[in-house]
């Protein structure tokens, strides 16, 4: 992660150069305003006590609130959760939203806690950070190994300590609890947005196009339900331990191969409708081999540095999305560029999630709640237009994708700065 973050940085100074920045102001981008790093004791059933290592790290409030994902994982690190926030910074002023960039995290495993111990794991968190969050302050959300339980137990918390209920303090909570509609396939959402307006501007046939998607996840998983749905012919999909290709190029259907899934613990080889399995014109692949299929789509959603310099000459999709963080190592943007490869980058593909969850906290803010219609409404509005405004920063600085969506975000997030 720490040399993610190295990417990210050369990221911000590509664009600062050709917005001809001052050193000062680059600087000031890309330095967090606050590292915050503590550590909290948790009381286990057993009765003893463990110290865990917690963080927060607030990067850039000029345009809003800091805002950003807290994850529980035994692996978790000041430089990741740096990278993550730097990058949450930059994403929310892509889309154009008014808040800033944030991370949090706990060092430990939780699916070695019971349920009492991450409760209590979630309330301290909030204790430990309490003056550092709110509504106009930092609204945290969740990420890795965190869910709507927990950012409702860190929101009942946090309401005890400051007095009063106080629901847009944190978003990703239960639909129950002030959670908004559409949060759960907002990321895949987003990035089927801007595919379509994509497909629109260039004239791509769905029925005519194949798709392979990396990661069936959460967000690979719903953005294969939405392309089968729009006329997509998906072709490959795989999880961490590989996936299933359609030999004859005919499509499948993402909720039967789920269920197949569901069935077996890992993405079947052969592809099955109820009782009736064909193995004979489906087989297993690895994920590399998915990677390098002839499909006019691939998706990323799963790992970052999927695509990089020792396999990017093979690949033979002519559209990525990054649904996932990082998926294309930065270095490879320029060569799939010159092989006339359109990318979706993920500061902008994947920024479905932050967007509604900008929304849960206008509906807490305001005491509204939205229907999930009147979410995606809105939704679509937002990347539409932030489409479209990375592809006029491409067509005047005659730059990549990612470089004009950083070049948006910053140009927005400079101009907040230098009001302030």
């Amino acid at each position: 992660m720490a040399n993610i973050f190295k990417q990210t940085i050369a990221q911000v100074q590509i664009a600062s150069k050709i917005l001809k920045l001052k050193p000062t102001t680059v600087k000031k981008l890309s330095t967090p305003q606050r590292i915050l790093n503590k550590k909290i004791v948790l009381s286990l059933d057993n009765g003893k006590k463990k110290l865990v290592e917690v963080y927060r790290v607030q990067f850039n409030n000029a345009r809003g609130p800091f805002k950003g994902g807290i994850r529980f994982h035994p692996n978790a690190n000041i430089a990741e959760v740096k990278t993550l926030a730097l990058l949450m910074a930059i994403k929310c002023a892509v889309v154009n939203i008014p808040m800033g960039g944030g991370k949090g995290g706990a060092k430990i495993d939780p699916k070695k806690l019971s349920v009492a111990e991450v409760e209590r794991l979630s309330r301290a968190w909030v204790g430990a950070f309490k003056n550092n969050l709110g509504p106009d302050l930092d609204v945290p959300a969740p990420d890795v190994y965190t869910t709507p339980q927990i950012m409702d137990w860190m929101v009942d918390e946090y309401s005890k300590l400051v007095g009063k209920k106080s629901l847009a303090m944190i978003t990703g909570k239960s639909l129950g609890n002030g959670g908004s509609a559409g949060r759960e396939t907002a990321t895949a959402q987003g990035g089927f947005y801007i595919l379509s307006e994509l497909a629109k501007k260039i004239k791509l046939q769905p029925k005519k196009s194949t798709v392979v998607i990396q990661g069936f996840g959460n967000a690979g998983y719903h953005v294969a339900q939405l392309m089968y749905k729009a006329g997509y012919k998906i072709i490959g999909l795989s999880d961490s331990q590989g996936g299933i290709v359609d030999l004859r190029g005919l499509g499948m259907n993402p909720e039967n191969v789920m269920l197949s899934k569901r069935e077996h613990g890992k993405i079947h080889s052969c592809y099955c409708t109820g009782s009736v399995c064909d193995c004979q014109n489906y087989k297993h692949i690895s994920n590399q081999e998915l990677l390098e299929l002839p499909a006019d789509i691939l998706v990323l959603a799963a790992l970052e540095n999927q695509v990089n310099k020792s396999n990017v000459k093979k690949i033979k999709a002519k559209i990525i999305l990054e649904l996932a963080n990082g998926g294309l190592n930065p270095d490879v943007d320029e060569i799939l560029e010159k092989n006339k490869v359109m990318i979706l980058p993920d500061v902008l593909a994947n920024a479905g999630g932050v967007t509604v969850s900008y929304f849960e906290w206008l509906q807490n803010k305001k005491n509204q709640h939205w229907t999930e219609k009147e979410v995606f409404v809105k939704l679509k509005k937002i990347m539409v237009a932030s489409f479209n405004d990375m592809c006029r920063i491409i067509k005047k600085h005659r730059v990549t994708p990612r470089t004009a969506a950083y070049i948006l975000g910053i140009e927005r997030i400079v101009k907040a700065m230098n009001q302030k």
